[in-house]
């Protein structure tokens, strides 16, 4: 939790989650930029993994969905920026075992052909990232995909919704009222992992 959270804690996860994603991506980046500009345009592709806690939190984590979520941002950015010297850059939010979590996704589940599969292995995600990484993906870039089992997520991030344009200041019993209005037409947000 937040308030058990030590600032080393915080810090060993951003280093080793989001700056361990910006620092080879920085490298790459500088290395197809000087390709680009000596005429060889490079055809590249970039896949970062982000997480669900990073797509949603996750109580008890703050630190690793902050870690997460920032890594969707860099995506998107580096997607931005690295576009004009033919890189893709992509993120996926895989739902896989891993040594962690073995013991806790230990199931199996019938898939559709009524054949039952591993629906946490980590192979469920692959195929996906293998596309991400070739040429068919030609022109996907800036996309969060989440993978699951057999499913796979086209994630639609912060997106603007319901809006008011007064064209002047509001006092802050018109935009507390405004607001309202406002929350009342959008979309609920989505629960964070681990709330009750």
């Amino acid at each position: 939790m937040l308030v058990n959270l030590d600032e080393d804690d915080w810090d060993a996860v951003m280093r080793v989650h989001l700056k361990g994603h910006f620092l080879p991506l920085k490298h790459a980046a500088a290395h197809w930029r000087a390709e680009s500009k000596a005429g060889r345009e490079p055809i590249a592709r970039v896949i970062n993994t982000s997480s669900g806690a990073g797509l949603l939190g996750s109580v008890g984590q703050g630190n690793y969905a902050a870690a997460k979520a920032g890594i969707v941002g860099l995506t998107l950015v580096a997607a931005a920026e690295m576009g004009r010297y033919g890189v893709q850059v992509n993120a996926i939010a895989p739902a896989a075992r891993t040594r962690m979590t073995e013991q806790t996704f230990a199931e199996t589940m019938a898939a559709p052909s009524g054949t039952a599969f591993d629906a946490m292995a980590p192979e469920n995600v692959s195929p996906l990232v293998v596309w991400l990484g070739s040429a068919a993906s030609a022109g996907v870039t800036g996309r969060v995909f989440e993978a699951e089992a057999g499913r796979i997520t086209v994630m639609e991030g912060w997106r603007p919704g319901p809006t008011a344009d007064k064209g002047a200041r509001w006092t802050p019993a018109e935009a507390g009222e405004t607001a309202l209005k406002l929350l009342s037409a959008s979309e609920p947000p989505q629960p964070v992992y681990g709330a009750r």
